[in-house]
């Protein structure tokens, strides 16, 4: 709920009055990414602010996406390709070439649409990152930017924020600024206006609206602090995500939690577990480090466990390497260079080596226990280093290509898959959960819902909730509407 759904919730608003608006961030660091329709990887952010906009998700959106690496350096991705890993003072000596793509990719963008929300990160007051910023001040500056503050007050001291924020921003770049919005607001707004009016008499900002916090309205959250412990839902079948230390792409698993049937938690030690119908170990930006971690916090048991107990346990890109008999990296890809005895639950080995794959993936998804006899049609795509070929076989020689997509197990309880975006499809998502519904001696639903449809009326939910609560006439003016 914080700066990307704002943003989001404007480029709904504007594309519902038929305004040819494009989403645009600069430089986002996540570990939540995508892969576009010609190959290329950006940020999952920017992926729902296309949506909400009706776009297709186009790398221009996010020129220079960093990707936290196990080590304190970042993948640097440039206009969807990876160009490295780089500490932060490297990645700063290459300022002036990264802002020329940044402005670049901008450019191109403000050529096709009439207007370009654009979002920033962080905060621009960061005093020792102004010089070599190309994500706030520069960028707005750079496009002539209308630029509104976005305080969250949940944690108290927003209007401190707020002063302090507009106090440290570059003389030259304060006239861009043209108000704030208070987000994340519980409570009675009575209370809040007098403070409002007090600010506004020592700072030239205009208030322009109150976001209150929201429980009903689904949205992507870009960082991984919002995957909790806590659960998800209240239905009959529980599906448990391990809240890895450096956990990818968890919005893979949001498809689950819309379901009513479905109990989803992500719980970070074995104790927190509790009942467990489905467990699945997730995405990773450090398959390697991730797995010594299970090893060292007592998962690696606890999933032989429940597998050899006929609990289903599925891995998603870096835990299905996971899931194998070894994961190697003798060139340090992902960390320093070694190699890890997986869990041994799949015949299976990873090595991490060559190019990214970054690619749209269309299969028919068979072996797994819920697939059926005829298998079902799965729709999504892969972002991976690893290359993984079936034990005893030479690498690539069991598909023809140079990995295996999709492996189970004879006995139909451990299943890994490279497909990130799985869940989304609709058929599948509900073989599996009635699968395990009829494991449990409850009646298969066998009814498919249309996830698609239900992000696009959750769109226009979060429009009508910022249309409620912010002043959209001042908005769309400074738009120029």
């Amino acid at each position: 709920m914080g700066k990307s759904i704002a943003a989001a919730a404007l480029c709904r608003i504007l594309a519902k009055k038929g305004v040819s608006v494009a989403p645009f961030k600069a430089q986002n660091m996540a570990l939540n990414s995508y892969v576009t329709g010609d190959g290329l990887e950006m940020g999952r952010a920017q992926v729902f602010q296309a949506e909400a906009c009706g776009l297709e998700p186009d790398v221009r959106m996010n020129p220079v996406l960093l990707k936290p690496s196990a080590d304190a350096r970042s993948q640097v991705i440039l206009m969807g390709r990876p160009t490295g890993h780089y500490s932060a003072v490297n990645y700063y000596e290459n300022y002036s070439s990264h802002l020329a793509v940044a402005q670049g990719a901008y450019d191109s963008l403000a050529g096709e649409y009439d207007i370009i929300v654009i979002e920033g990160a962080g905060s621009p007051a960061e005093i020792n990152l102004q010089r070599t910023d190309l994500v706030n001040m520069e960028m707005a500056a750079y496009s002539g930017a209308r630029v509104i503050l976005v305080g969250d007050i949940d944690r108290g001291g927003v209007f401190a924020w707020l002063k302090g924020t507009f106090d440290l921003i570059q003389d030259h770049h304060k006239g861009l600024i043209s108000g704030y919005i208070i987000n994340k607001f519980r409570g009675d707004l009575a209370l809040l206006r007098p403070g409002i009016e007090q600010f506004e008499a020592i700072t030239p900002m205009e208030c322009l609206g109150v976001l209150p916090w929201f429980h009903d309205i689904s949205v992507d959250q870009e960082d991984g602090v919002f995957v909790h412990t806590v659960k998800s839902g209240k239905g009959p079948v529980n599906i448990a995500v391990i809240h890895l230390p450096r956990i990818s792409n968890f919005t893979d698993f949001a498809p689950l939690a819309f379901e009513d049937d479905v109990t989803l938690s992500f719980p970070r030690q074995p104790k927190e577990l509790g009942q467990c119908d489905c467990l699945v170990i997730p995405g990773t930006k450090a398959t390697i480090a991730d797995l010594v971690f299970l090893k060292k916090s007592g998962w690696a048991e606890h999933i032989r466990a429940l597998s050899h107990n006929g609990t289903l346990v599925m891995g998603i890109c870096g835990g299905y390497q996971m899931l194998g008999l070894e994961v190697r990296d003798p060139d340090g890809v992902e960390g320093a260079p070694g190699s890890c005895k997986g869990l041994g639950l799949l015949p299976v080995i990873t090595e991490m080596k060559g190019e990214k794959k970054l690619t749209r993936t269309s299969t028919i998804f068979q072996n797994a226990p819920f697939a059926l006899e005829k298998g079902v049609e799965a729709r999504g795509y892969e972002i991976h280093m690893g290359r993984t070929w079936e034990s005893g076989t030479h690498p690539g020689s069991s598909t023809g290509e140079d990995d295996l997509l999709i492996y189970a197990n004879k006995e139909g309880t451990v299943v890994g898959t490279y497909l990130h975006g799985l869940f989304e499809n609709d058929e599948l998502r509900r073989n599996l959960i009635d699968f395990l519904r009829i494991k449990k001696g409850l009646e298969p639903i066998k009814k498919t819902k249309d996830y698609r449809l239900f992000r696009q009326e959750q769109f226009d939910r979060l429009a009508e909730w910022m249309e409620a609560h912010c002043k959209m006439d001042k908005i769309l003016e400074l738009v120029g509407l």
